[in-house]
């Protein structure tokens, strides 16, 4: 009994310390007073934001990040859809305050915009069917010219596809192109394609919401940081960054992880 109340006591003393480390850490951040941040996502990219076929809702980790984020700068986040095509330009030109579908930061993206810190690292995985036997490997899916790839155009995905995976050519038949990323996956799922390239965290999304059709096989193919894209000169870039680095620290991120990178789908 003795061992058990000090285990509580533990348990509750660690309670008490994170409440207090993130009271301190929110109290430590730039107050926006009640600013509008209108905020963009394409809603095709589960599970960092997509439509829950359970409730029509717009869910996912980016929702739930940004929304922490307008609650810890004191600020009211207000949403916006936008296809990916044209997410990047309208944020460039200030139609939106800030941008966000799993974009990696590239060295070309920055001359367009303004990244935020890091708030995900992602790898590539090649995305396929349950019963797919034909390849494991990016070589072997190479070496079989009957193999298709669906990619989204533009994205880091097409980008793995062309030089990671294929011959560098960015006009191979090889490849078949969709304007949005949720597509993408569907024609995997019917046989259009026989691979999409997909992020860790995001494969395990799409495979829970399609028990026993998916799979990943092989290693990984890149690594690559996600980050939220904002107008260039914006000065919300310093307090999203603030606010991401409390939200590390206090392991904010860490359950959103396990609420949608393995929770969400069982």
């Amino acid at each position: 009994m003795k061992q058990n109340l000090t285990r509580l006591t533990g348990v509750f003393l660690a309670g008490i310390l994170l409440f207090t480390v993130s009271v301190w850490a929110d109290s430590a951040l730039p107050d926006l007073k009640g600013r509008k941040v209108i905020a963009v996502t394409g809603n095709d990219y589960t599970p960092l934001n997509f439509i829950d076929p359970k409730t029509g809702k717009a869910v996912g980790w980016e929702y739930d990040a940004v929304n922490e984020i307008g609650r810890r700068l004191n600020c009211r986040i207000e949403w916006k859809v936008s296809a990916w095509d044209t997410m990047m330009a309208a944020v460039r030109n200030g139609q939106f305050d800030v941008g966000m579908d799993g974009i990696t930061i590239t060295a070309e993206r920055k001359k367009q915009v303004d990244f935020s810190t890091p708030y995900m690292v992602s790898q590539q995985f090649m995305l396929v069917r349950a019963d797919e036997k034909r390849f494991s490997t990016a070589e072997a899916f190479k070496k079989d010219e009957k193999l298709l790839i669906g990619a989204q155009t533009g994205t880091t995905n097409f980008y793995v596809a062309v030089y990671d995976v294929l011959d560098g050519d960015e006009s191979n038949p090889r490849i078949k192109l969709f304007e949005n990323f949720g597509p993408v996956v569907q024609a995997l799922l019917i046989g259009d394609v026989d691979m999409v390239l997909m992020d860790a965290a995001s494969s395990r999304g799409y495979i829970g919401a399609h028990a026993g059709k998916l799979k990943t096989v092989g290693g990984p193919l890149g690594t690559e940081d996600f980050g939220f894209i904002f107008k260039p000169g914006s000065d919300l870039v310093a307090p999203f960054n603030a606010a991401i680095t409390a939200m590390k620290a206090d392991g904010f991120l860490d359950e959103l992880n396990t609420k949608w990178f393995f929770e969400y789908n069982k």
